[in-house]
């Protein structure tokens, strides 16, 4: 996966935008769909469409209305922020956890009187 990242770094704006166009294109032709069904869908201009497939980018909006409409709104989830702890974080949870019951105190216990 290292190889993978290098690569991505390496990669150009424009090679990037051919790369997200050409996943839109192939996308849209697996699903059987025409830009105009695509454009319909996502509420933008079919030029738009034919913009993006082409590699010559288009707003971060309409690349967003067009995955909807591809139903690839998925691919986002690397983006979703997760709160993570740090490990000293998670030792001072985790030492607040209840680890046995307490016992009850004398004063708290009823004592029965005996009859002796």
């Amino acid at each position: 996966m290292e190889k993978g990242i290098k690569y991505l770094q390496a990669m150009s704006d424009p090679a990037f935008l051919e790369l997200l166009g050409s996943f839109v294109q192939q996308t849209r032709l697996q699903q059987n769909k025409t830009q105009h069904q695509v454009a319909l869908a996502a509420g933008v201009n079919r030029s738009t469409i034919v913009q993006v497939e082409k590699g010559g980018g288009g707003t971060l909006l309409s690349f967003i209305q067009i995955l909807r409409a591809l139903e690839q709104l998925h691919l986002f989830q690397n983006f979703e922020v997760k709160e993570q702890l740090s490990p000293l974080q998670l030792a001072k949870v985790q030492q607040k956890k209840r680890q046995r019951a307490s016992v009850k105190k004398d004063s708290q216990i009823k004592k029965t009187k005996s009859d002796w």
